[in-house]
């Protein structure tokens, strides 16, 4: 009795540390970070000087062999606008919309936000950008579904005990703040190199399930640092390596690696997408895609290598994105101001 007792304990720690886990996650939680831009950085809003807008998709499910999986998705656009207006410039608006469910109490989050960024020409071969976003966010867990230690009768957690946690709320709401800055160098139509700095939760939102008189919780601020690369190899290869790095409160995640584009049809139209990543601690990704025309897609899978993997056997997440870019009819015969590496 003592021993199944223990065992349950565990596994109401287990949840607790993993719905802990979640709620500094779901800021970002995608291993393909370069394919949610707009969730990264809001300088990047419009940063995409071949095309006139892109749209993505993206979801992402993980710890399925270990409890209820946790699952995130999201949806984002950006446009450029005044293209043709500034001779050195050009300004971005876009949004996005994101939600993930994670643990036994189906913690939940969705967030909108709105993002704008204005991107500066430095001479012919530079540019810098800077963006802001905000947007509204809600978290609500089921409370009815969810057990706690002093719930349990010896024999089993009897939801009919009263749980006595000191819960005033059940759903809570925020406005989320967030800035960034972009560096950009087009060395040649073979070369390009660009990072980035942005600050999240600017405005540390309270998110408390709790009355205040118990607990405040604050969001902490978010530091995201990325730079990332791209190198034209005799116009049969696009060599993207790429590294990012967040930290949020004493948590950090720092995901590197490099993918890379096949030219299959030799006027760039197809081609194969291949990629490996790694997760400080955490995971090899391996990553395969597709592009045809103007419509990319991707997935990864996360293999476990941290002390997780004992209990999920080395099975982590799969996710899958989805992204489109294309031209506005209107748009043809605009100049490009930046030198971009394409097949």
């Amino acid at each position: 009795m003592q021993k199944t007792k223990f065992i349950y304990s565990l596994l109401v720690l287990w949840t607790w540390m993993m719905g802990q886990q979640a709620v500094h996650a779901q800021a970002l939680n995608y291993s393909q970070y370069f394919n949610s831009p707009l969730l990264i950085n809001p300088a990047n809003t419009g940063f995409n000087p071949d095309y006139d807008y892109r749209a993505g998709m993206n979801y992402r499910t993980q710890w399925a062999s270990v409890g209820v999986p946790y699952k995130t998705m999201g949806v984002w656009a950006d446009t450029k606008l005044f293209a043709n207006r500034f001779e050195n410039g050009w300004m971005g608006i876009g949004g996005s919309i994101m939600k993930d469910v994670a643990g036994q109490g189906q913690l939940s989050a969705t967030a909108a936000s709105l993002s704008v960024a204005w991107h500066q020409m430095l001479g012919y071969n530079s540019l810098l950008s800077a963006g802001f976003s905000a947007g509204i966010t809600t978290k609500r867990v089921d409370i009815n579904k969810l057990n706690f230690d002093n719930q349990w009768n010896g024999q089993f957690f009897d939801v009919a005990i009263p749980s006595f946690e000191p819960f005033a709320f059940s759903q809570v709401g925020y406005l989320d703040i967030n800035m960034g800055l972009n560096y950009a160098y087009f060395a040649s139509e073979n070369f390009y190199f660009n990072a980035g700095v942005s600050l999240m939760h600017l405005n540390r939102p309270k998110e408390s399930f709790f009355a205040a008189n118990i607990s405040e919780a604050s969001v902490p601020m978010r530091y995201n640092l990325f730079a990332n690369a791209s190198l034209k190899i005799e116009d049969l290869w696009i060599v993207n390596p790429n590294i990012y790095f967040s930290s949020v409160g004493n948590s950090s995640e720092l995901v590197m690696g490099v993918n890379a584009n096949r030219n299959l049809g030799g006027n760039g139209l197809q081609q194969m997408i291949v990629g490996l990543y790694y997760r400080n601690a955490d995971a090899i990704i391996p990553m395969v895609g597709y592009q045809i025309n103007d419509l990319k897609i991707t997935v990864n899978y996360d293999a476990t290598i941290s002390s997780l993997g004992r209990l999920n056997a080395a099975r982590g997440a799969y996710e899958l994105s989805i992204v489109k870019q294309g031209i506005f009819t209107s748009s043809l015969g605009r100049s490009v101001k930046c030198p971009t590496v394409r097949f």
